[in-house]
């Protein structure tokens, strides 16, 4: 089983994705809602990389959810904290999303053999999930705006570091986020609450989306890709 990080959206069509498990990763926050909705009874998630698509999907009776530079639509249900994917008015709903890194990364990893989304609150579920499939890993990272972010990076590192006992690192892109990981895992939180996107977060007032995306292991879920929808 080898291993691969993708940093940034950018770097994407470099990697070979095809029989390969791709890691969405979009800690701050899209996978993290994901991840939340879904293990807390969102039926299933639509993801879709524009506002106009989300919107058609409203139109269908999904619950419209989503964000653009951090800021909720203004015509959606929901923006993009984890919270709102938790709230018993969404348990059993359909739910579509588009937000401006997380779910441009997904439909960029169409040829993978699978598509997953971690985040850290599902971080053993997924660790444990890539260790049963034994398949290659590409770690993609959503970034922010086509750049790199710390967030994402960390958690890459975090499943590298999982997985250290079983899998081949390929390259020096996914030794460095794993001792990225391992220099940091001591105060995860802290690292994460300083990173430059948690600071354009921080603007919004919401800090405590923010801690909660740091916390590790809320969910024992793993959202897949089947037929454009998350599901279990």
């Amino acid at each position: 089983m080898k291993i691969e990080v993708c940093y940034t959206p950018e770097l994407i069509k470099q990697f070979d994705l095809k029989g390969k498990i791709v890691v969405v990763i979009d800690v701050l926050r899209a996978t993290s809602c994901m991840v939340a909705g879904m293990g807390s009874g969102v039926e299933t998630i639509r993801p879709v990389s524009s506002i106009e698509a989300c919107t058609e999907l409203g139109a269908k009776g999904y619950i419209m959810a989503g964000e653009r530079g951090g800021k909720k639509v203004e015509h959606f249900n929901m923006g993009n904290s984890p919270f709102e994917y938790m709230e018993d008015a969404v348990r059993g709903e359909k739910v579509a999303t588009t937000t401006t890194n997380g779910t441009k990364a997904i439909e960029l990893s169409a040829e993978a053999d699978e598509i997953i989304v971690g985040a850290f609150l599902n971080l053993s579920a997924v660790v444990n999930y890539l260790e049963i499939k034994g398949k290659d890993i590409v770690l993609f990272c959503a970034g922010w705006k086509g750049r790199y972010n710390l967030e994402d990076s960390l958690f890459a590192g975090a499943v590298c570091n999982g997985l250290r006992n079983t899998a081949a690192f390929e390259d020096d892109a996914t030794l460095s986020s794993l001792f990225l990981y391992q220099s940091m895992k001591d105060d995860l939180s802290y690292y994460i609450s300083r990173s430059n996107h948690a600071a354009r977060l921080s603007s919004f007032g919401i800090l405590r989306d923010i801690e909660y995306c740091a916390k590790i292991d809320e969910f024992s879920v793993v959202p897949k890709l089947l037929d454009d929808h998350l599901v279990l």
